[in-house]
């Protein structure tokens, strides 16, 4: 099977006269499948993200009582000093330093 050929059938859709008229006039004829095959994915990812975010208000996937350990703004701070931290545990000036010998290792200096 070659990539990007996906398995297609033909549906019959009304649309208003008008809105007919509206595509016809800024597309030729045979853009329009292709014109609405797009702009009916993209609404289905929009329809898709919108069912996702009303269920995260109904059920939240943050609790602060799940987290007493992060109420604060210095909590928070703290905790993300340590995810640096670990993630980067060499300070700034040190990877500079790295950089610049390595730098000037290369070009015989």
């Amino acid at each position: 099977m070659v990539v990007g050929i996906q398995k297609k059938r033909r549906i019959n859709v009304t649309f208003p006269v008008t809105l007919l008229e509206q595509l016809d006039e800024f597309l030729p004829p045979r853009e329009r499948n292709r014109f609405i095959v797009e702009a009916t994915e993209r609404e289905l990812r929009r329809e898709r993200l919108r069912k996702v975010l009303q269920e995260l208000r109904e059920e939240p996937a943050w609790k602060d009582e799940d987290h007493p350990d992060l109420m604060t703004v210095e909590d928070v701070d703290r905790y993300v000093r340590r995810l640096r931290e670990t993630w980067m545990p060499r300070d700034w000036d040190e990877i500079v330093r790295e950089f610049e010998n390595r730098d000037q290792t290369s070009t015989g200096q």
